[in-house]
Protein backbone atom coordinates (compact mmCIF):
# COMPACT_ATOMS: atom_id res chain seq x y z
CA UNK A 1 0.00 0.00 0.00
CA UNK A 2 2.41 2.87 -1.25
CA UNK A 3 1.67 7.02 -0.08
CA UNK A 4 0.15 8.31 -3.59
CA UNK A 5 1.33 11.97 -3.33
CA UNK A 6 -1.06 14.69 -4.11
CA UNK A 7 -3.98 12.65 -4.15
CA UNK A 8 -7.34 14.62 -2.31
CA UNK A 9 -8.70 13.37 0.45
CA UNK A 10 -12.45 12.40 0.26
CA UNK A 11 -14.95 14.21 2.35
CA UNK A 12 -17.37 11.61 3.54
CA UNK A 13 -19.59 13.55 6.01
CA UNK A 14 -19.68 16.41 8.00
CA UNK A 15 -22.35 16.31 11.12
CA UNK A 16 -25.58 18.81 11.28
CA UNK A 17 -25.09 19.75 14.68
CA UNK A 18 -21.22 20.52 14.02
CA UNK A 19 -20.29 22.17 10.68
CA UNK A 20 -16.81 22.44 11.64
CA UNK A 21 -16.25 18.72 12.19
CA UNK A 22 -16.04 16.55 8.61
CA UNK A 23 -15.23 12.73 8.48
CA UNK A 24 -12.56 12.13 5.74
CA UNK A 25 -10.94 9.12 4.17
CA UNK A 26 -7.18 9.68 2.88
CA UNK A 27 -4.47 7.58 1.72
CA UNK A 28 -2.80 7.38 5.12
CA UNK A 29 -2.17 4.24 7.03
CA UNK A 30 -4.53 4.21 9.48
CA UNK A 31 -5.62 1.26 11.57
CA UNK A 32 -7.60 0.07 14.44
CA UNK A 33 -5.91 -3.41 14.75
CA UNK A 34 -3.01 -2.72 16.85
CA UNK A 35 -4.27 -6.04 18.78
CA UNK A 36 -2.98 -7.66 15.93
CA UNK A 37 0.93 -7.17 16.80
CA UNK A 38 0.35 -8.24 20.53
CA UNK A 39 -1.34 -11.22 19.45
CA UNK A 40 1.65 -12.15 17.35
CA UNK A 41 3.92 -11.32 19.90
CA UNK A 42 2.51 -13.95 21.64
CA UNK A 43 2.04 -16.51 19.49
CA UNK A 44 6.08 -15.99 18.88
CA UNK A 45 6.91 -16.34 22.35
CA UNK A 46 5.21 -19.26 22.84
CA UNK A 47 6.28 -21.01 18.91
CA UNK A 48 2.90 -22.04 18.55
CA UNK A 49 3.06 -21.42 14.62
CA UNK A 50 6.15 -23.18 14.26
CA UNK A 51 4.81 -26.16 16.24
CA UNK A 52 1.60 -26.51 14.15
CA UNK A 53 3.43 -25.76 10.86
CA UNK A 54 5.80 -28.59 11.68
CA UNK A 55 2.55 -31.34 12.03
CA UNK A 56 0.36 -30.25 10.01
CA UNK A 57 0.45 -31.63 6.36
CA UNK A 58 0.42 -29.34 4.12
CA UNK A 59 -1.07 -30.85 0.63
CA UNK A 60 -0.30 -28.18 -1.83
CA UNK A 61 2.02 -27.97 -4.63
CA UNK A 62 5.29 -26.08 -3.78
CA UNK A 63 5.06 -24.70 -6.80
CA UNK A 64 1.92 -22.93 -7.14
CA UNK A 65 1.73 -21.61 -2.97
CA UNK A 66 1.95 -18.09 -2.86
CA UNK A 67 1.21 -17.79 0.81
CA UNK A 68 3.13 -20.49 3.40
CA UNK A 69 1.14 -22.41 5.55
CA UNK A 70 2.86 -20.48 8.72
CA UNK A 71 1.27 -17.45 7.19
CA UNK A 72 -2.12 -18.96 6.53
CA UNK A 73 -2.35 -20.29 10.09
CA UNK A 74 -1.09 -16.99 11.87
CA UNK A 75 -4.22 -15.07 9.46
CA UNK A 76 -6.57 -17.27 10.72
CA UNK A 77 -6.19 -16.85 14.33
CA UNK A 78 -5.27 -12.99 14.24
CA UNK A 79 -8.20 -12.37 12.45
CA UNK A 80 -10.43 -14.60 14.63
CA UNK A 81 -8.86 -13.19 18.14
CA UNK A 82 -9.32 -9.82 16.57
CA UNK A 83 -12.85 -10.33 16.42
CA UNK A 84 -13.23 -10.98 12.40
CA UNK A 85 -15.29 -14.19 12.36
CA UNK A 86 -16.21 -14.56 8.93
CA UNK A 87 -13.66 -15.71 6.33
CA UNK A 88 -15.11 -12.80 3.63
CA UNK A 89 -13.66 -10.29 6.65
CA UNK A 90 -9.80 -11.12 5.07
CA UNK A 91 -10.71 -9.44 1.93
CA UNK A 92 -11.87 -6.53 3.95
CA UNK A 93 -8.44 -6.84 5.78
CA UNK A 94 -6.47 -7.58 2.83
CA UNK A 95 -4.22 -4.17 2.52
CA UNK A 96 -4.57 -3.47 6.80
CA UNK A 97 -1.15 -2.21 7.19
CA UNK A 98 -0.87 -3.85 11.23
CA UNK A 99 -2.67 -6.57 9.72
CA UNK A 100 -0.26 -7.09 6.96
CA UNK A 101 2.97 -7.03 9.62
CA UNK A 102 1.36 -9.30 12.10
CA UNK A 103 0.74 -12.11 10.06
CA UNK A 104 4.04 -12.02 7.70
CA UNK A 105 7.27 -13.59 7.68
CA UNK A 106 9.00 -10.62 6.29
CA UNK A 107 10.93 -8.34 8.57
CA UNK A 108 11.20 -4.79 8.08
CA UNK A 109 8.69 -2.60 6.00
CA UNK A 110 8.32 -5.83 3.39
CA UNK A 111 4.91 -6.80 4.24
CA UNK A 112 4.09 -3.38 3.46
CA UNK A 113 5.38 -3.23 0.09
CA UNK A 114 3.00 -4.31 -2.92
CA UNK A 115 4.07 -7.74 -3.88
CA UNK A 116 7.74 -6.58 -4.37
CA UNK A 117 9.78 -9.92 -5.45
CA UNK A 118 6.66 -12.06 -5.96
CA UNK A 119 6.19 -11.72 -2.23
CA UNK A 120 2.44 -11.96 -1.08
CA UNK A 121 0.58 -8.08 -1.64
CA UNK A 122 -1.61 -8.18 1.39
CA UNK A 123 -3.31 -11.10 3.11
CA UNK A 124 -4.27 -14.49 1.95
CA UNK A 125 -7.84 -14.01 0.20
CA UNK A 126 -10.96 -15.53 1.13
CA UNK A 127 -10.80 -18.04 -1.27
CA UNK A 128 -7.32 -19.28 -0.31
CA UNK A 129 -7.89 -19.36 3.77
CA UNK A 130 -10.78 -21.68 2.60
CA UNK A 131 -8.64 -24.00 1.10
CA UNK A 132 -6.50 -23.66 4.45
CA UNK A 133 -9.75 -24.88 6.09
CA UNK A 134 -10.79 -27.96 3.25
CA UNK A 135 -6.52 -28.94 3.91
CA UNK A 136 -6.82 -28.63 7.82
CA UNK A 137 -9.89 -30.98 7.70
CA UNK A 138 -8.81 -34.43 7.36
CA UNK A 139 -8.18 -36.44 10.10
CA UNK A 140 -4.42 -36.30 11.09
CA UNK A 141 -4.39 -31.97 10.62
CA UNK A 142 -7.53 -32.27 12.72
CA UNK A 143 -5.46 -34.36 15.63
CA UNK A 144 -2.66 -31.55 15.29
CA UNK A 145 -5.05 -28.93 15.81
CA UNK A 146 -6.51 -30.76 19.25
CA UNK A 147 -2.79 -31.11 20.45
CA UNK A 148 -2.30 -27.95 19.63
CA UNK A 149 -4.63 -26.90 22.48
CA UNK A 150 -3.11 -28.57 24.95
CA UNK A 151 0.40 -27.61 23.61
CA UNK A 152 -0.31 -24.03 24.31
CA UNK A 153 -1.51 -24.42 27.51
CA UNK A 154 1.18 -26.50 28.44
CA UNK A 155 3.72 -23.98 27.30
CA UNK A 156 2.11 -21.07 28.84
CA UNK A 157 1.96 -22.33 32.06
CA UNK A 158 5.51 -23.94 31.75
CA UNK A 159 6.45 -20.14 31.22
CA UNK A 160 4.53 -18.65 33.88
CA UNK A 161 5.32 -21.61 36.79
CA UNK A 162 9.29 -20.96 35.49
CA UNK A 163 9.70 -23.93 33.39
CA UNK A 164 7.44 -26.16 35.79
CA UNK A 165 3.97 -27.64 35.87
CA UNK A 166 1.73 -27.64 38.90
CA UNK A 167 0.92 -30.93 40.45
CA UNK A 168 -3.01 -31.29 39.90
CA UNK A 169 -5.05 -29.07 37.57
CA UNK A 170 -8.91 -28.81 36.79
CA UNK A 171 -10.61 -30.24 33.80
CA UNK A 172 -14.22 -28.60 33.12
CA UNK A 173 -16.39 -30.43 30.50
CA UNK A 174 -19.09 -29.14 29.29
CA UNK A 175 -21.61 -29.47 26.50
CA UNK A 176 -22.42 -25.96 24.48
CA UNK A 177 -24.58 -24.60 21.39
CA UNK A 178 -23.57 -23.19 18.39
CA UNK A 179 -26.10 -22.09 16.47
CA UNK A 180 -26.13 -22.02 12.60
CA UNK A 181 -28.09 -20.93 9.43
CA UNK A 182 -28.43 -23.03 6.32
CA UNK A 183 -28.13 -26.70 5.64
CA UNK A 184 -24.98 -27.29 7.90
CA UNK A 185 -24.57 -31.18 8.20
CA UNK A 186 -25.23 -32.90 11.08
CA UNK A 187 -27.27 -29.94 12.57
CA UNK A 188 -30.17 -30.56 14.06
CA UNK A 189 -32.90 -28.59 16.23
CA UNK A 190 -32.34 -28.77 19.42
CA UNK A 191 -35.43 -28.74 21.61
CA UNK A 192 -33.74 -27.82 24.51
CA UNK A 193 -32.46 -24.96 23.02
CA UNK A 194 -34.76 -23.93 20.81
CA UNK A 195 -32.46 -23.20 17.83
CA UNK A 196 -31.02 -25.34 14.99
CA UNK A 197 -27.56 -25.98 16.48
CA UNK A 198 -24.03 -28.14 16.62
CA UNK A 199 -23.95 -29.62 19.78
CA UNK A 200 -19.70 -29.80 20.62
CA UNK A 201 -17.98 -30.62 23.93
CA UNK A 202 -15.43 -28.28 25.56
CA UNK A 203 -13.26 -28.30 27.88
CA UNK A 204 -11.45 -25.92 29.85
CA UNK A 205 -8.19 -25.77 32.34
CA UNK A 206 -10.78 -25.07 35.65
CA UNK A 207 -9.53 -21.55 37.04
CA UNK A 208 -6.97 -20.69 34.63
CA UNK A 209 -8.99 -20.03 31.50
CA UNK A 210 -7.20 -22.21 28.91
CA UNK A 211 -9.28 -24.31 26.24
CA UNK A 212 -7.88 -27.36 26.03
CA UNK A 213 -10.42 -29.35 24.02
CA UNK A 214 -13.01 -28.86 21.83
CA UNK A 215 -14.75 -31.87 19.37
CA UNK A 216 -17.79 -30.87 17.38
CA UNK A 217 -21.27 -33.11 17.50
CA UNK A 218 -24.38 -33.23 15.77
CA UNK A 219 -26.91 -31.00 17.01
CA UNK A 220 -29.50 -33.69 18.04
CA UNK A 221 -26.91 -35.86 20.03
CA UNK A 222 -27.39 -35.83 24.11
CA UNK A 223 -25.34 -34.11 26.15
CA UNK A 224 -22.68 -37.01 27.29
CA UNK A 225 -22.79 -38.73 23.87
CA UNK A 226 -19.11 -39.42 23.25
CA UNK A 227 -18.16 -37.44 26.72
CA UNK A 228 -15.85 -40.60 27.92
CA UNK A 229 -13.34 -40.54 24.63
CA UNK A 230 -13.09 -36.59 24.51
CA UNK A 231 -12.48 -36.92 28.73
CA UNK A 232 -9.99 -39.16 28.52
CA UNK A 233 -8.21 -38.08 24.98
CA UNK A 234 -7.39 -34.78 26.97
CA UNK A 235 -6.42 -36.28 30.12
CA UNK A 236 -3.90 -38.82 28.59
CA UNK A 237 -2.41 -35.49 26.50
CA UNK A 238 -2.93 -33.51 29.68
CA UNK A 239 -1.14 -35.73 32.06
CA UNK A 240 3.02 -35.16 32.67
CA UNK A 241 2.51 -32.67 30.18
CA UNK A 242 0.07 -30.03 31.99
CA UNK A 243 0.33 -31.77 35.60
CA UNK A 244 0.58 -35.24 37.46
CA UNK A 245 -3.00 -35.21 38.53
CA UNK A 246 -6.19 -34.21 37.20
CA UNK A 247 -9.43 -33.17 38.34
CA UNK A 248 -12.67 -33.76 36.34
CA UNK A 249 -15.17 -31.63 36.73
CA UNK A 250 -18.76 -32.36 34.87
CA UNK A 251 -22.53 -31.25 35.09
CA UNK A 252 -25.72 -33.15 35.69
CA UNK A 253 -25.58 -34.63 31.69
CA UNK A 254 -22.52 -36.37 31.88
CA UNK A 255 -22.71 -39.20 34.66
CA UNK A 256 -23.67 -41.92 33.19
CA UNK A 257 -21.95 -45.50 33.95
CA UNK A 258 -19.44 -45.98 31.05
CA UNK A 259 -18.12 -42.56 31.69
CA UNK A 260 -17.99 -42.74 35.31
CA UNK A 261 -16.62 -46.19 34.88
CA UNK A 262 -13.97 -45.15 32.54
CA UNK A 263 -12.87 -42.73 34.28
CA UNK A 264 -12.25 -45.10 37.58
CA UNK A 265 -10.57 -47.72 35.71
CA UNK A 266 -8.16 -45.73 34.03
CA UNK A 267 -4.55 -47.11 35.25
CA UNK A 268 -2.02 -44.05 33.71
CA UNK A 269 -2.12 -41.24 35.91
CA UNK A 270 -4.04 -39.98 38.86
CA UNK A 271 -7.63 -38.93 37.72
CA UNK A 272 -10.69 -38.22 40.57
CA UNK A 273 -14.18 -36.60 39.54
CA UNK A 274 -17.12 -34.81 40.67
CA UNK A 275 -20.18 -34.36 39.36
CA UNK A 276 -23.79 -33.27 39.89
CA UNK A 277 -26.50 -36.15 39.79
CA UNK A 278 -30.00 -35.07 38.36
CA UNK A 279 -32.46 -35.85 40.96
CA UNK A 280 -34.91 -38.77 40.19
CA UNK A 281 -37.54 -40.64 42.33
CA UNK A 282 -35.34 -42.10 44.18
CA UNK A 283 -32.37 -39.55 45.29
CA UNK A 284 -35.60 -37.32 46.52
CA UNK A 285 -36.49 -40.39 48.84
CA UNK A 286 -33.27 -40.34 50.44
CA UNK A 287 -32.97 -36.86 50.96
CA UNK A 288 -36.48 -36.66 51.83
CA UNK A 289 -35.44 -37.15 55.80
CA UNK A 290 -32.74 -35.13 55.87
CA UNK A 291 -34.83 -31.76 54.54
CA UNK A 292 -35.38 -30.23 58.08
CA UNK A 293 -33.37 -28.56 59.84
CA UNK A 294 -31.40 -30.99 62.71
CA UNK A 295 -31.53 -29.83 66.23
CA UNK A 296 -27.13 -29.32 66.26
CA UNK A 297 -27.46 -26.79 63.62
CA UNK A 298 -28.38 -23.35 65.09
CA UNK A 299 -28.13 -19.77 63.80
CA UNK A 300 -30.29 -16.80 62.51
CA UNK A 301 -28.42 -17.06 59.02
CA UNK A 302 -29.17 -19.54 55.77
CA UNK A 303 -26.81 -22.79 56.51
CA UNK A 304 -25.74 -25.77 54.48
CA UNK A 305 -25.55 -29.65 55.80
CA UNK A 306 -23.89 -32.37 54.13
CA UNK A 307 -25.04 -36.73 54.14
CA UNK A 308 -23.12 -38.64 52.81
CA UNK A 309 -24.08 -41.74 51.37
CA UNK A 310 -23.91 -44.39 49.01
CA UNK A 311 -25.79 -45.15 45.80
CA UNK A 312 -26.51 -47.50 42.72
CA UNK A 313 -28.78 -46.68 40.05
CA UNK A 314 -30.41 -49.20 38.03
CA UNK A 315 -28.09 -48.70 34.95
CA UNK A 316 -24.69 -48.39 36.58
CA UNK A 317 -22.11 -51.57 36.82
CA UNK A 318 -21.08 -50.59 40.90
CA UNK A 319 -22.33 -48.36 43.77
CA UNK A 320 -20.62 -44.78 44.21
CA UNK A 321 -20.15 -41.88 46.75
CA UNK A 322 -22.57 -39.50 46.37
CA UNK A 323 -23.13 -36.71 48.83
CA UNK A 324 -26.82 -34.85 49.61
CA UNK A 325 -26.02 -30.84 49.66
CA UNK A 326 -28.84 -29.21 51.88
CA UNK A 327 -29.37 -25.26 51.56
CA UNK A 328 -31.77 -22.88 52.61
CA UNK A 329 -32.42 -20.24 51.64
CA UNK A 330 -34.45 -16.93 52.74
CA UNK A 331 -38.46 -17.05 52.02
CA UNK A 332 -38.57 -13.27 51.87
CA UNK A 333 -36.09 -10.31 52.09
CA UNK A 334 -34.64 -9.70 55.57
CA UNK A 335 -36.99 -12.31 57.40
CA UNK A 336 -33.62 -14.30 58.70
CA UNK A 337 -35.72 -16.95 60.49
CA UNK A 338 -37.83 -17.65 57.75
CA UNK A 339 -35.92 -20.35 55.43
CA UNK A 340 -36.94 -22.78 52.65
CA UNK A 341 -34.24 -25.81 51.60
CA UNK A 342 -33.26 -26.85 48.23
CA UNK A 343 -30.77 -29.91 47.33
CA UNK A 344 -29.01 -31.62 44.99
CA UNK A 345 -26.84 -34.67 44.41
CA UNK A 346 -23.01 -34.66 44.17
CA UNK A 347 -21.12 -37.76 43.31
CA UNK A 348 -17.36 -38.38 43.18
CA UNK A 349 -15.23 -40.74 42.98
CA UNK A 350 -12.58 -39.31 46.18
CA UNK A 351 -12.26 -41.10 49.12
CA UNK A 352 -14.48 -39.31 52.06
CA UNK A 353 -10.86 -38.41 54.19
CA UNK A 354 -8.92 -36.75 50.98
CA UNK A 355 -12.11 -35.00 49.93
CA UNK A 356 -14.53 -34.21 52.78
CA UNK A 357 -18.33 -33.14 51.68
CA UNK A 358 -17.51 -29.09 52.31
CA UNK A 359 -14.44 -29.79 49.82
CA UNK A 360 -15.97 -31.39 47.21
CA UNK A 361 -18.90 -28.83 47.11
CA UNK A 362 -16.13 -25.77 47.20
CA UNK A 363 -14.53 -27.15 44.32
CA UNK A 364 -17.73 -27.88 42.57
CA UNK A 365 -18.54 -24.46 42.77
CA UNK A 366 -15.44 -23.04 41.06
CA UNK A 367 -17.37 -24.64 38.17
CA UNK A 368 -19.21 -21.17 37.71
CA UNK A 369 -15.12 -19.92 36.43
CA UNK A 370 -15.38 -22.54 33.56
CA UNK A 371 -18.62 -21.78 32.44
CA UNK A 372 -17.88 -17.30 32.32
CA UNK A 373 -14.52 -18.99 29.69
CA UNK A 374 -17.59 -21.17 27.39
CA UNK A 375 -19.53 -18.10 27.52
CA UNK A 376 -16.66 -16.13 26.36
CA UNK A 377 -15.94 -18.65 23.55
CA UNK A 378 -19.33 -18.04 22.50
CA UNK A 379 -20.24 -14.31 22.89
CA UNK A 380 -16.64 -12.86 21.91
CA UNK A 381 -15.36 -14.76 19.40
CA UNK A 382 -18.82 -16.02 18.11
CA UNK A 383 -17.49 -19.12 15.89
CA UNK A 384 -19.12 -18.38 12.74
CA UNK A 385 -19.42 -22.18 11.39
CA UNK A 386 -21.15 -21.53 7.64
CA UNK A 387 -19.40 -24.52 5.51
CA UNK A 388 -21.40 -26.92 3.55
CA UNK A 389 -21.00 -29.22 0.63
CA UNK A 390 -21.90 -27.16 -2.45
CA UNK A 391 -19.36 -27.66 -5.50
CA UNK A 392 -18.27 -25.03 -7.00
CA UNK A 393 -20.45 -23.75 -10.29
CA UNK A 394 -18.39 -20.90 -11.12
CA UNK A 395 -14.52 -20.07 -11.34
CA UNK A 396 -13.40 -16.68 -13.01
CA UNK A 397 -16.65 -15.90 -14.28
CA UNK A 398 -16.97 -19.40 -16.26
CA UNK A 399 -18.03 -23.01 -15.95
CA UNK A 400 -14.94 -24.78 -13.67
CA UNK A 401 -13.76 -27.18 -16.33
CA UNK A 402 -13.59 -30.50 -13.78
CA UNK A 403 -16.49 -30.47 -11.07
CA UNK A 404 -15.14 -30.63 -7.75
CA UNK A 405 -16.06 -32.49 -5.46
CA UNK A 406 -18.67 -31.91 -2.25
CA UNK A 407 -16.29 -30.84 0.87
CA UNK A 408 -16.68 -32.87 3.99
CA UNK A 409 -18.57 -29.75 5.39
CA UNK A 410 -18.80 -31.17 8.89
CA UNK A 411 -15.33 -31.59 8.94
CA UNK A 412 -14.71 -28.28 7.83
CA UNK A 413 -16.83 -26.29 11.09
CA UNK A 414 -14.84 -28.32 13.48
CA UNK A 415 -11.44 -27.07 11.64
CA UNK A 416 -13.33 -23.42 12.28
CA UNK A 417 -14.35 -24.26 15.59
CA UNK A 418 -10.58 -25.68 16.48
CA UNK A 419 -9.32 -22.07 15.08
CA UNK A 420 -11.49 -20.28 17.51
CA UNK A 421 -10.05 -22.16 20.17
CA UNK A 422 -6.83 -21.73 19.04
CA UNK A 423 -6.92 -17.91 18.53
CA UNK A 424 -9.39 -17.30 21.99
CA UNK A 425 -6.15 -18.93 23.72
CA UNK A 426 -3.92 -16.29 21.98
CA UNK A 427 -6.39 -13.73 23.27
CA UNK A 428 -6.25 -15.35 26.61
CA UNK A 429 -2.63 -15.35 26.96
CA UNK A 430 -2.85 -11.32 26.82
CA UNK A 431 -5.46 -11.34 29.00
CA UNK A 432 -3.41 -13.22 31.85
CA UNK A 433 -0.21 -10.82 31.48
CA UNK A 434 -2.50 -7.82 31.64
CA UNK A 435 -3.88 -9.43 34.96
CA UNK A 436 -0.97 -9.79 36.04
CA UNK A 437 0.96 -6.60 35.14
CA UNK A 438 -2.50 -4.76 36.89
CA UNK A 439 -3.60 -6.81 39.29
CA UNK A 440 -7.04 -6.32 38.48
CA UNK A 441 -9.30 -9.16 36.30
CA UNK A 442 -10.18 -8.70 32.78
CA UNK A 443 -12.85 -9.84 30.94
CA UNK A 444 -12.13 -11.28 27.05
CA UNK A 445 -14.45 -8.00 25.57
CA UNK A 446 -12.60 -5.46 27.73
CA UNK A 447 -8.84 -7.11 26.32
CA UNK A 448 -10.34 -6.33 22.85
CA UNK A 449 -12.36 -3.53 23.30
CA UNK A 450 -9.25 -1.43 25.76
CA UNK A 451 -6.11 -3.39 23.79
CA UNK A 452 -6.21 -4.88 21.01
CA UNK A 453 -9.07 -3.14 18.80
CA UNK A 454 -6.78 0.65 19.44
CA UNK A 455 -6.03 3.01 16.31
CA UNK A 456 -3.29 4.05 15.16
CA UNK A 457 -1.01 5.57 12.52
CA UNK A 458 1.52 4.00 10.66
CA UNK A 459 4.43 5.29 9.75
CA UNK A 460 7.60 4.43 7.85
CA UNK A 461 10.74 5.52 7.20
CA UNK A 462 14.47 4.97 7.01
CA UNK A 463 13.23 1.03 6.99
CA UNK A 464 11.40 1.36 10.02
CA UNK A 465 7.64 0.85 10.92
CA UNK A 466 6.53 3.02 13.59
CA UNK A 467 2.61 2.61 14.87
CA UNK A 468 1.51 5.69 16.87
CA UNK A 469 -1.35 5.12 19.84
CA UNK A 470 -3.42 8.22 21.23
CA UNK A 471 -2.16 8.61 24.92
CA UNK A 472 -5.64 7.01 25.92
CA UNK A 473 -4.53 3.55 25.85
CA UNK A 474 -1.01 3.95 26.35
CA UNK A 475 -0.94 2.90 29.88
CA UNK A 476 -1.93 -0.38 29.07
CA UNK A 477 -0.01 -0.96 26.10
CA UNK A 478 3.15 -0.12 28.38
CA UNK A 479 2.00 -2.33 31.29
CA UNK A 480 1.05 -5.28 28.47
CA UNK A 481 4.18 -4.79 26.35
CA UNK A 482 6.31 -4.72 30.44
CA UNK A 483 4.91 -8.25 30.80
CA UNK A 484 5.08 -9.82 27.24
CA UNK A 485 8.91 -8.79 26.75
CA UNK A 486 9.88 -11.28 29.48
CA UNK A 487 7.10 -13.90 28.24
CA UNK A 488 9.13 -16.41 26.32
CA UNK A 489 8.80 -20.65 26.62
CA UNK A 490 12.12 -22.25 26.30
CA UNK A 491 11.99 -26.17 25.69
CA UNK A 492 12.67 -28.67 27.31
Amino acid sequence: MRDVPGVAQQVLWSPSFNGSVKVESRRDRLTSEVGALALREALERLGMVEWLVDRLHDRRNPAMITHPLSELVRTSLVLLGQGWRDQNDADTMRDDPLMRVAVSNRRGPGPLEDGVGGVPAGLASQPTLSRLVDALSSGDNREVLRDGLVEGAARRLRVEHEGQIPHCLTLDVDSLPVEVYGHQPGSEYNGHYHATIYHPLIATLGELGDLVGIRLREGSVYTSEGGLDFILGIVGRAVNRLCREVWVRIDAGFPDDSTLSGLEDRKEGKVHYVARVKNNAVLNRMAEPYLERRAEITGSEPQTWFVETRYRAGTWSRERRVVLVVQEVATEKGQTDLFTTNHFWLITDWPEKEMPAAALLELYRKRGAAEGRFAELMNVLQPALSSSPRPKTEYRGGTPRRRAQPCDAFAHNEVLLLLNALAYNAVHVVRVLLEHETREGWSLMRVRQSVLRVAARVLVHSRQVVVVIGRTFAGLWSALTTRLMSFRYAPD
